[in-house]
């Protein structure tokens, strides 16, 4: 049998994890027009005791391809994350291959974290032509010969749906997704596409009508509670 403190409890719990859902949601529904955005999930889960507990997972399916004209796009059409280096040395990975020739002439993200170990483009370069295998091929002009400039590397986890949210698309991996380890012979690297995000705009929808009506609920709970606190402070007045 509960007592009254215990219905609060458990009511106030069951409603910050209706908000923390409620966030989530929110941050999908931001990002369905973001490249290669993986949606996030927060599972309730109700433990034995009453109590509610949130589980954070990442759909890690692949978003559909989306043709471009930009010779730096990149998608990765299978499994696997681009590894990207910021300029203070963090190493984070992104599917978002929406790239561009950055400082110094390096291949970058559009918020300047360098791709793999740095992939300089020629400032003459006439033609980038990136292989499926990653290889990125220069050409300097119409009739040169190809002058290979380096790898996109392509990595995968264990666990991908276990990776956690890093800065602004990128992905951080832990001890339940497991260290990146290097895909070799890959040919699933596709030049002027771009990967758009996995999110399903429906099903977020139809998740925050419902969690909107179980908030509603928890929220009528807790007056009740309240109500019979009052009633209770004024038979002992």
């Amino acid at each position: 049998m509960y007592n009254m403190q215990a219905v609060v409890r458990k009511s106030v719990n069951n409603a910050t994890m209706q908000f923390d859902k409620l966030g989530y949601i929110a941050n999908n529904l931001a990002n369905y027009n973001t490249a290669a955005y993986k949606t996030t999930r927060f599972e309730q889960i109700l433990r034995e005791d009453g109590y509610v507990d949130g589980a954070i997972r990442t759909n890690a399916l692949k978003g559909s391809i989306r043709i471009s004209k930009n010779p730096y796009d990149i998608a990765i059409d299978g499994e696997g994350y681009i590894p990207v280096v910021s300029a203070d040395g963090e190493v984070q990975y992104t599917r978002d291959g929406s790239f561009k020739r950055g400082e110094g002439g390096y291949l970058m993200t559009v918020d300047d974290w360098m791709v793999g170990d740095g992939i300089k483009i020629p400032a003459n370069s006439y033609k980038i032509e990136v292989k499926p295998n990653g290889d990125v091929i220069n050409y300097d002009d119409a009739g040169s010969l190809p002058e290979k400039i380096g790898t996109i590397p392509i990595v995968q986890f264990e666990c991908p749906e276990a990776l956690e949210q890093g800065h602004n698309n990128k992905m951080v991996y832990n001890d339940e997704s497991g260290a990146p380890k290097i895909i070799k012979n890959t040919d699933n690297v596709r030049q002027y596409a771009t990967e758009v995000s996995n999110t399903n705009i429906y099903d977020e929808i139809n998740d925050l009508m419902r969690l909107n009506t179980s908030m509603i609920a928890s929220m009528n709970l807790m007056k009740v509670a309240d109500d019979m606190y009052n009633k209770a402070i004024n038979i002992r007045e």
